[in-house]
């Protein structure tokens, strides 16, 4: 489900005509003593006594009608999908004609709203997340109100285990968060009720996403922050097929925390190998099982980040497989199969060879890019533009010659050459 900015409410006739079909339909499961009553009530509301202003030019009677109906609001009505969501289109636009967008009515009976679409039953759950949207789409983009809007949208949507009929994506959430006038709590806060939302859903990979939001809008000195910066570690770690943990360990308030036992074992993933990882164990006994961490699961993920460093040592050369089981601390004959995985993971890209017992690496990620890192992509810069001065010089020979096989083996030349100087950072 993706939001728009408009939405196009289609009513016909005039105030008193429009509110008394919403008077109609709010009071369909009312008994006949109670219905005759809010109709009465209408009525004295709309009835314009000799002298007075016409309830067209009479805000403050309209203000009253429309109140009478959002009084008798507590459910979603007796009526089919279409009926119930004209009858909220309807209500909120009344709402947003007679009232400012952010005046203290307007917030009062926003929220009253959305609580009564939340405890309505689940199976009209895709009828609640067109009348939300709608909401949402109908108040202005600037609207503190939005924020609460989405986050009932977000919750209905993640109790109901559908957060991705949503189609929420981050750039969606920095645009909002740039036009809603809120407060930097309520952003954090925000961003917090998106992340619970993924991790309730089962979207722990979408949730770290935006948990690096989360904590970045935090201050860091705040006792939020920090327990916020230890949870993103956490999460960080135990998420199977995340790699790049870089972009963490840059936070401020992940810094902040360097004397947590946490941060420690994120350094072991970021600079060390298994046996950083099995020294930091014996170090923190009980950490793993405090944190829900699966220890399985964690050397698996520093075998993987080891093979990577090992290959980004290498590219565009053979790899023995003997350096590879000694790094890993596996069986010769488990190279292969570890390979196969780091390959698939798209940390590294290379080619196997049993008859040299070598993996020849054409690419690997690094864990980090520090001076380390960009020093190795310097000497691998200056080898391919040697690389290249050479090139040139066989095309311009072979052009001279005339000679269209000698260009043929420059262009292979080329490409040899470009494969080993391919250096992506994870």
């Amino acid at each position: 489900m993706t939001t728009t900015d408009s939405v196009s409410v289609f009513a016909e006739g005039t105030f008193e005509e429009q509110i008394q079909e919403l008077v109609d339909y709010v009071s369909r499961g009312s008994t006949e003593d109670e219905r005759a009553a809010v109709l009465q009530s209408f009525q004295d509301i709309v009835k314009t006594d000799e002298g007075a202003k016409p309830i067209k030019e009479d805000e403050e009677r309209r203000r009253h009608a429309l109140t009478l109906v959002l009084d008798q609001t507590k459910s979603l009505g007796d009526g089919s999908e279409q009926e119930i969501e004209g009858f909220f289109n309807l209500l909120f636009s009344h709402l947003l004609t007679l009232w400012p967008t952010d005046s203290p009515e307007t917030k009062l009976h926003v929220f009253s709203l959305l609580g009564v679409l939340a405890a309505s039953p689940s199976d009209h759950a895709s009828v609640k997340y067109r009348i939300i949207s709608n909401i949402f789409n109908a108040t202005p983009r600037g609207s503190a109100l939005r924020l609460p809007i989405y986050t009932a949208l977000l919750q209905v949507a993640a109790a109901n285990g559908e957060l991705g009929t949503l189609r929420l994506s981050r750039n969606d959430v920095e645009q909002w968060l740039q036009e809603w006038d809120i407060s930097s709590e309520e952003r954090s806060q925000f961003l917090k009720s998106i992340v619970d939302a993924f991790i309730k859903s089962g979207l722990s990979e979408t949730a770290y996403q935006y948990t690096l939001s989360y904590v970045s809008s935090l201050p860091t000195s705040s006792p939020e922050c920090q327990s916020a910066a230890i949870d993103a570690i956490a999460l960080a770690l135990g998420l199977p097929s995340l790699f790049d943990l870089d972009p963490l360990f840059k936070l401020d308030a992940v810094v902040a925390a360097k004397d947590h036992e946490l941060f420690s074992l994120l350094q072991v993933f970021l600079n060390g190998g298994l046996p950083e990882f099995r020294s930091w164990l014996e170090k923190h006994p009980g950490t793993l099982e405090k944190y829900e961490l699966d220890q399985a699961q964690l050397e698996r993920k520093i075998r993987l980040l080891s093979f990577a460093s090992l290959g980004f040592a290498h590219i565009g050369h053979d790899l023995p497989y003997s350096e590879v089981a000694s790094t890993l601390q596996i069986e010769l004959n488990q190279v292969e199969k570890w390979a196969i995985d780091v390959i698939r993971t798209g940390l590294l890209l290379g080619k196997l060879s049993q008859t040299t017992q070598s993996l020849h690496v054409y690419r690997s990620s690094a864990r980090t890019f520090e001076r380390e890192q960009w020093e190795a992509l310097e000497k691998r810069l200056v080898a391919w533009k040697a690389g290249l001065a050479s090139v040139l010089e066989v095309v311009t020979s072979a052009q001279k010659r005339g000679n269209g096989s000698g260009v043929s083996e420059v262009v292979q030349q080329a490409v040899q050459t470009g494969e080993s100087v391919q250096v992506d950072t994870a």
